[in-house]
């Protein structure tokens, strides 16, 4: 599976300047940070959706991390991870409802 942030996370954050990746190879519990996102008004940690392996890091991102706030959901991806438990697939917000919480958060 592919992880990164949202547009509307990137948009919360602001410019962003720097982005901090796990190495190949790590492996992450649904929940653990995997690594973190830094913006000129903020730093936050970025979590795993889901237990795993990491199998590719988006390297692109240490040099260029403004993409983030370009293409968050297209080419900014943050990590590839091989999925343990496809059952927690289940478990993670479908689109719509992901654009509903983002909208009561705005609010």
């Amino acid at each position: 599976g592919t992880v990164g942030i949202t547009d509307f996370a990137q948009a919360a954050l602001g410019d962003i300047v720097f982005v901090d990746l796990p190495e190949v190879g790590d492996e992450f519990e649904k929940g653990d940070s995997f690594g973190s996102v830094e913006s000129v008004k903020a730093a936050s940690d970025v979590y795993s959706p889901i237990t795993g392996t990491v199998t590719e890091i988006n390297e692109v991102l240490s040099d260029e991390p403004g993409m983030v706030n370009e293409s968050a959901e297209t080419d900014a991806w943050f990590i590839k991870i091989e999925i343990e438990d496809e059952s927690e697939l289940d478990e993670l917000m479908t689109p719509d409802a992901y654009k509903e919480h983002c909208e009561k958060e705005a609010h």
